[in-house]
């Protein structure tokens, strides 16, 4: 998700990133360097010298999803498995929990945009060019890099959905076994229940460090009525703490834990910096993938497989791929002179959650996390020595709600809003950064967040966890270097605006709840350029500034939707429809977005299907 602090990260970083994140001393890299290589008990993964000409399985992509196959895959002594990887491995500076958005717009993220919105709608107005920025992860452990470490499991019953939706074996029952298959929870209570495990590979904890505003958040909810529980437990309706992916107070990506630790296996091979353009299909009454052109040091490559090849490219490069070796929309791809294998609605169905951003608050203690308060030597050093202090902070995010608006089925447990809470804001950092990766317009910032420079602020961002609007991804052309062209399609159903507007206005009711008042706590009323025209806290105001700083926390999913219908790409056992020994296994194949930060359940995706695979070929 992005940032709303100072100290928000995303991947790795390169060298002319590096110069812009003055504000970090040279000393605090050179000592995270010792502590990462000598405290970590893993080493790095071994980027492969040569390719072999055939492995019985090929992963395409090695992020949230494609990490977790591969290392699944490679259990089995008797499998050669190659991953294929677009980019380089984690730095240290992204290891930096509260780093994590000085690395978006770097080497480390793909760095598409979204296409400005069509006539008949509008978003991302606030920002440059009327385009969002959707950070993705170019780097070994893909957007488990570059996200903010959040751990969410998503609601029982979007699983529940999905099967009878007729994808049979992805129930809750039946996939809440991988979630723990995974899991390595430091919490002493959370673990005595049947909703957690330690011991797995996969590390889950608070960060040991929050400011009082996180305390004063949970008891909020509990004035508003909502109970302070696990919301990765029983049930999800309520508020918590936020527990992220991080081990000894440093990001705990996919690549950290499940690439590391079998950096030696024999039958595993690595490739980084390699970036595949085709899936290499036989062509015939029955289509089968039989092997993979990848670019690597400038060169194009081939390599074969045997059994499968696995795309685990993501939302965004999946589809994207799977069109350029002609599986996709006939029309589209004829259109660009792609010869069409198999004409299947690849790209379609893209959901995203969207919210609105920069809803600020004010209050008078010095408490909120600044980049002049926190960006010292003796927080680096308190860092570096003992793992602890706001270094260790979740990308800006210390805690986490799920509410009910008017519009929500009150009879079961399935809240239809998200709340990310941050003691900080757009300005926090002085407008060194939060600005230029949410590309926010010059007008914005300053009419808004600018004269806030010195204050005390804190924000909300109310997401909007099942929109009923949906968009795609198509290709710019068969160049498979392009970027896709990726167009959300947000708010296109009027119910998906109402209901933010609801979420918005139980965000202003947290402010003015006795624990925040505590604070002087009081919305940022300063209207946003472009609705002067509508009265503030309007719901005409509200809307209008849902379309202009229209917030994304970068969750695409769905567009090779998992199904048994004409609109699904791959069956429920992830195999692409028509096409034999191909699979898809990460977040493009959830029929529905699941009701929170989707990357732990992208794991288990990755989870599942890897034993999908051992079942069909043991």
């Amino acid at each position: 998700m992005p940032p709303m602090l100072p100290l928000i990260g995303a991947g790795g970083i390169s060298t002319s990133a590096w110069m812009t994140v003055s504000l970090v001393p040279l000393f605090f890299m050179a000592f995270t360097f010792l502590r990462y290589t000598n405290v970590d008990p893993e080493s790095r993964p071994i980027n492969v010298k040569q390719v072999l000409p055939q492995y019985d399985f090929i992963v395409i992509g090695g992020g949230s999803a494609g990490a977790v196959v591969a290392n699944r895959l490679s259990e089995e002594k008797n499998w050669t498995v190659l991953l294929l990887e677009a980019g380089g491995d984690e730095t240290e500076i992204s290891d930096v929990p509260s780093l994590a958005g000085y690395l978006q717009m770097t080497d480390l993220d793909w760095q598409y945009k979204t296409s400005p919105p069509p006539e008949d709608t509008t978003y991302c107005l606030a920002m440059n060019g009327n385009r969002c920025f959707w950070p993705r992860g170019k780097v070994l452990g893909g957007s488990s890099v570059l996200n903010a470490m959040i751990y969410v499991r998503g609601n029982k019953h979007d699983y529940d959905l999905w099967e009878a939706m007729g994808n049979k074996g992805w129930s809750y029952k039946e996939v809440l076994p991988y979630f723990l298959k995974s899991e390595d929870n430091r919490n002493p209570y959370l673990i005595r229940t049947p909703y957690h495990k330690n011991g797995g590979y996969l590390t889950v904890q608070e960060s040991p460090w929050k400011t009082p505003m996180a305390v004063a958040f949970v008891k909020a909810g509990e004035e508003l009525g909502y109970l302070n529980r696990d919301i990765n437990g029983e049930s999800q309706t309520g508020f918590m703490i936020a527990q992220g992916t991080i081990r000894r107070g440093s990001r705990c990506s996919t690549a950290k834990a499940f690439l590391r630790p079998i950096r030696l296996r024999k039958n595993i091979h690595i490739s980084m910096y390699s970036q595949a353009t085709k899936i290499i299909i036989q062509k015939g009454e029955k289509p089968k993938a039989v092997g993979v052109q990848f670019i690597r040091d400038g060169k194009k490559q081939t390599v074969r497989a045997r059994r499968e090849v696995i795309l685990s490219a993501g939302a965004i490069n999946s589809p994207q791929l799977l069109m350029l070796s002609g599986i996709g929309p006939a029309q589209h791809l004829s259109d660009l002179g792609i010869f069409v294998i198999k004409d299947l609605k690849v790209g379609h169905n893209l959901q995203d959650h969207v919210g609105l951003g920069g809803l600020t608050f004010i209050i008078d203690d010095p408490i909120t996390f600044k980049k002049s308060r926190y960006q010292t030597l003796s927080v680096a050093l308190d860092y570096i020595l003992n793992e602890q202090g706001p270094m260790t902070s979740l990308g800006g995010v210390e805690g986490l709600a799920f509410v009910n608006t008017k519009y929500a089925n009150k009879s079961i447990d399935w809240p239809d809003i998200q709340f990310h809470f941050a003691p900080s804001s757009v300005n926090s950092d002085g407008g060194e950064q939060i600005r230029k990766i949410l590309n926010l317009r010059d007008r914005v910032y300053n009419t808004m967040y600018k004269p806030l420079v010195n204050s005390e602020t804190w924000t909300i961002l109310p997401l909007l966890l099942r929109p009923k609007s949906s968009g795609w991804v198509r290709l710019k052309s068969k160049n498979p270097m392009a970027h896709p062209i990726i167009e959300p399609n947000y708010f296109s159903y009027k119910e998906d605006v109402n209901t933010l507007i609801e979420g918005i206005r139980i965000a202003m009711n947290i402010s003015n709840s006795s624990p925040f008042q505590e604070f002087g706590s009081r919305p940022l009323t300063t209207q946003m350029p472009g609705c002067n025209k509508y009265p503030f806290d309007t719901d005409e105001y509200w809307e209008c500034a849902l379309r202009h700083f229209t917030f994304t926390i970068y969750h695409p999913a769905g567009t090779c939707k998992m199904g048994l219908g004409s609109d699904a790409v791959v069956d429920p056992r992830l195999r692409v429809h028509g096409v034999d020994r191909l699979r898809v296994i990460d977040a493009s194949i959830m029929p529905t977005i699941v009701s929170g930060n989707p990357n732990a359940p992208t794991i288990m995706i990755g989870e599942k299907g890897a034993d999908m695979i051992k079942e069909d070929w043991l």
